[in-house]
């Protein structure tokens, strides 16, 4: 049987323990508790675009994603965060004309370009080819991804359109046509949960046939 200054030894050992534990959870709860009361803010830089043919000029957290600071920042929430991680397509938007995954770029990183939401694309009272297209052909049922696909479409247009080789599948021409196999290709990276894709494809369908 264990003597008394064992046991003793031993619930010290313990509330020692105990209390470096509470320590190391407390302090950061304690060290963001003071800096709530001395006021002091995550430094933030200067970031400034052109946005749907706007000049924004905007403070920010250099950790800020472009999508955090087009629905945050500029109220543009037509851009959708689905799964921040690039791998749905919600948040495509056209850089230069280019799309991107706007969850997967800081907004400091673009600094004088020129970007493209779905708002800038077209209006209720002048809709987008694409937009009218996606109306038509009902390209959407709860529309969550609709405007990163009509980016997308938009986008993936004008890449055939200049012969811009794709890179997501290797089995694709150098120099692509427009086809309802390349369109789904290059598509494939926007996702839609409620399996609209036939539509969507119809939709860009007609647009493509009427530019050639």
């Amino acid at each position: 049987m264990s003597n008394p200054s064992e046991l003793e030894l031993s619930r010290r050992g313990v509330l020692t323990v105990g209390a470096v534990t509470a320590i190391g959870v407390s302090a950061p709860v304690l060290a963001a508790s003071e800096n709530a009361t001395t006021g002091a803010s995550t430094p933030t830089i200067p970031v400034s675009f052109e946005v749907n043919g706007k000049a924004e000029h905007l403070s920010l957290d250099p950790r800020t994603t472009l999508l955090d600071a087009l629905r945050e920042h500029l109220h543009l929430t037509g851009t959708k965060k689905g799964c921040d991680h690039g791998q749905c397509g919600a948040c495509t938007v056209l850089v230069g004309g280019v799309r991107i995954n706007s969850c997967l770029t800081l907004a400091a990183m673009h600094e004088g370009d020129t970007i493209t939401t779905i708002e800038g694309l077209g209006s209720p009272e002048k809709l987008h080819p694409m937009q009218a297209a996606f109306v038509k052909h009902d390209g959407y049922q709860c529309g969550y991804c609709t405007p990163g696909q009509i980016c997308s479409a938009v986008a993936v247009l004008d890449e055939i359109k200049r012969g811009v080789p794709s890179h997501v599948s290797a089995n694709l021409t150098d120099r692509p046509r427009a086809t309802g196999a390349e369109m789904r290709e290059r598509m494939s990276g926007n996702i839609c949960r409620c399996g609209a894709y036939s539509n969507i494809a119809e939709a860009m369908a007609e647009v493509a046939g009427a530019r050639a």
